[in-house]
């Protein structure tokens, strides 16, 4: 209860931060690039008329998705890193964000419209300039609570760990030498050397080597708008082991909305009012990208459902930090097959998720340690312009790659560290990710031999202890990065 009474903020800046939070959440929810205007230097348009994709989510889902397509689909992975790389540098053309009136060759940077080249000014560093708003803003709180940075209220407030520690725990993982065992793995299934988006590596998921049409026109028909979705909640439970009261239960609390941005899960803050699951759905009915980030976000529903409910005190309600509800919602989203009745069960299957783990652990730990040195700059620099946030943004991200990257992909000064959202719109919100990743594999390794459905509602009515002592009476150990890497070693010689 003493963490309710920490510090005493005058209205005007909470408001302040809501309204410059609320205006970087809308330039994120607008951030489309409309792939299927996209050329490279033979006049070529690889992607769909009408594929519009949302940065950074869609971006790095479409490039997931075309690891099955052989030579094709690597081109369609360049283009869009490109895209990328314009985004982070903002040498993107600023009218062809969110608008479809032109194309655009990202190699180039040349602009077309009517069959002529036009030119276009470049985005006038928008996306640093969010950051520093929400620096800004924030900072100003500093004053009035004893934890007197964004930082430490973030992660010894929040995370109840201190930032140091978690970043020594990151570091910890990105030194580990499984890393490029993994790595040389990945390139010989790849047959080719490693790429920088290969990060994004989706081959030893099941669904790799499922054509993602076919899984798009089977949730299409499952979900052609929200309200499907809504109506199917409690069948989707039951499927995963829930009793048939409980799962009706847990649904009748959750209500799915149509969503402009990727889609998130806002849950209830007093009983009697429902959870949230915001999804985006177009016309053309839910395809499967937004079908994996919505089951994600139901995992989300789902822990702050049973964490409120299920609690013995009210005042207990939650979970110790975000990382442990990340943790659930990966738990989830990567049932996600199993769900549309496409489980994989052959022998390597275990071995292959635990380096599906491990390696898209690696690529969110890296972008996590961007979002904490890139605060930790803004503290130092307090009165830094867009301008000179993105060159240092720019400096760091490449300084980690080359540091904990370079390494395992052989290759130098590569930025694509800085392309997610949520440096922008969620602050210091990554290491949730990160640190969620490592709670899961605990989780995971646990749940496999205990009944899943069970020992979910179990786990999550805990409510908010601290967060070693969570996990200590969820799994019976400590959290730690150990037994993953431990588990990818043994996954390597299985495989």
């Amino acid at each position: 209860m003493g963490d309710v009474f920490t510090s005493r903020i005058p209205a005007h800046l909470k408001q302040e931060v809501s309204r410059v939070g609320s205006n970087s959440d809308v330039y994120i929810s607008q951030y489309n690039i409309y792939a299927g205007n996209l050329v490279d230097e033979a006049g070529n348009r690889p992607f769909p008329e009408h594929m519009v994709l949302l940065s950074h989510w869609n971006l790095r889902d479409e490039l997931k998705a075309n690891y099955p397509l052989g030579n094709v689909g690597l081109q369609k992975q360049k283009m869009i890193y490109q895209v990328m790389k314009r985004i982070i540098s903002q040498s993107i053309p600023n009218d062809v964000i969110n608008n479809g009136e032109f194309l655009w060759n990202p190699y180039t940077n040349q602009v077309f419209a009517n069959g002529s080249e036009v030119t276009l000014d470049s985005e006038p560093d928008t996306r640093y300039q969010q950051i520093v708003n929400n620096f800004r803003a924030l900072r100003a709180m500093d004053a009035y609570t004893p934890l007197d940075t964004y930082i430490k209220r973030k992660f010894e407030g929040e995370m109840e760990i201190s930032q140091p520690e978690v970043e020594a725990l990151f570091v910890e993982f990105l030194e580990s030498e499984v890393l490029k065992e993994v790595g040389t793995l990945i390139s010989e299934r790849l047959g080719r050397p490693l790429e920088p988006f290969d990060i994004w590596y989706d081959g030893f998921k099941a669904r790799s080597n499922i054509n993602e049409e076919h899984l798009t026109a089977q949730t299409r028909k499952l979900y052609p708008d929200a309200a499907a979705l809504d109506s199917d909640l409690p069948d989707l439970l039951i499927k995963l082991g829930f009793p048939a009261e409980k799962a009706h239960s847990l649904g009748e609390k959750i209500t799915v909305d149509p969503a402009r941005g990727s889609g998130h899960a806002w849950g209830a803050a007093m009983k009697g009012q429902q959870s949230h699951l915001r999804t985006r759905v177009p016309e053309s009915g839910m395809d499967y990208k937004g079908y994996n980030i919505a089951i994600h976000e139901f995992g989300h529903n789902v822990e702050q459902t049973l964490s409120l409910y299920d609690v013995d005190y009210y005042m207990l309600n939650g979970v110790p930090n975000t990382a442990f509800t990340e943790a659930l919602a990966f738990i989830f989203q990567k049932r996600d097959l199993q769900l549309l009745g496409r489980s994989d069960k052959s022998p390597e299957q275990e071995a292959l998720k635990t380096l599906d783990v491990l390696w898209s652990t690696y690529e969110i730990m890296g972008v996590s340690l961007l979002d904490m040195r890139v605060w930790k700059w803004l503290y130092e620099h307090p009165d830094a312009t867009a301008s000179e946030l993105k060159d240092a943004t720019v400096t760091l991200a490449k300084e980690i790659w080359n540091n904990y990257y370079a390494p395992v992909y052989g290759m130098k000064d590569e930025p694509v560290l800085a392309i997610y959202s949520h440096m922008v719109s969620y602050p210091l919100y990554l290491s949730a990710y990160a640190y969620g990743n490592i709670i899961e594999f605990q989780l995971e390794q646990y749940l496999t031999e205990q009944d899943f459905a069970e020992e979910v509602q179990r786990i999550f009515r805990q409510g908010r202890l601290t967060p070693n002592q969570w996990m200590m009476e969820a799994v019976g150990s400590p959290i730690d990065v150990h037994p993953m890497i431990e588990a990818a070693k043994e996954a390597l010689k299985q495989i």
